[in-house]
């Protein structure tokens, strides 16, 4: 019932760290794709103020989020629900914050775009859309432990894959997010902060 990730382990106090720069004072912050559940718990134990909406597509996934919620016990993390990024609606119709780590990559284009579309719609003016994973940068050298995990990932399947930060620039400012940080992180990995206009 209950996952383990050893990648959240070695990143949650690093994504932690930044999300202490990023995150609004009080509100909801919802986690798109909380995967095996690690990450939210431990934000939401390092943030008490706010409170924290993990969603996931995959119900063995939200199992996974309400056991360890369970363990946890914290008030201020609700019970997961599906959420697909693709889709046209969702449901959910606000948040202060929005929060997706290694989604972008290991999900098809669709998921990215409608994350992006519903950001637009859903956080009010100055909220951030953060996310975290490795990306592909114009004037950037991609290490080559990258370029093999983007060759890794389109074998699995040939919708994943590294996607340019400048794209999602360019989709974002299309939705009034302009991107107004870039951290980099251990691993190879980059934070980006958007903020709605």
């Amino acid at each position: 019932m209950k996952r383990e990730a050893p990648a959240a382990a070695r990143n949650r106090d690093p994504i932690a760290d930044v999300l202490a720069q990023e995150l609004p004072d009080k509100g909801t912050v919802l986690e798109l794709a909380s995967g095996t559940g690690e990450h939210v718990i431990h934000f939401a134990a390092r943030f008490p103020h706010l409170n924290w909406q993990p969603t996931d597509p995959d119900a063995d996934a939200r199992a996974s989020i309400a056991a360890w919620s369970a363990e946890a016990g914290l008030a201020n993390v609700a019970a997961p629900f599906e959420l697909d990024a693709s889709a046209a609606d969702w449901p959910v119709n606000h948040a202060d914050a929005i929060l997706c780590i290694n989604m972008v990559h290991i999900s098809p284009v669709a998921a990215t775009d409608g994350l992006i579309r519903a950001a637009g719609r859903i956080l009010p003016e100055g909220a951030p859309l953060i996310l975290y994973g490795p990306y592909l940068e114009e004037g950037v050298e991609t290490v080559e432990s990258n370029v093999a995990f983007d060759g890794w990932l389109k074998q699995r399947n040939p919708e994943w894959g590294l996607r340019s930060a400048e794209w999602l620039d360019s989709i974002a400012g299309a939705q009034a997010l302009v991107r107004a940080s870039r951290v980099a992180m251990p691993a190879n990995n980059i934070m980006l902060v958007y903020r709605k206009v």
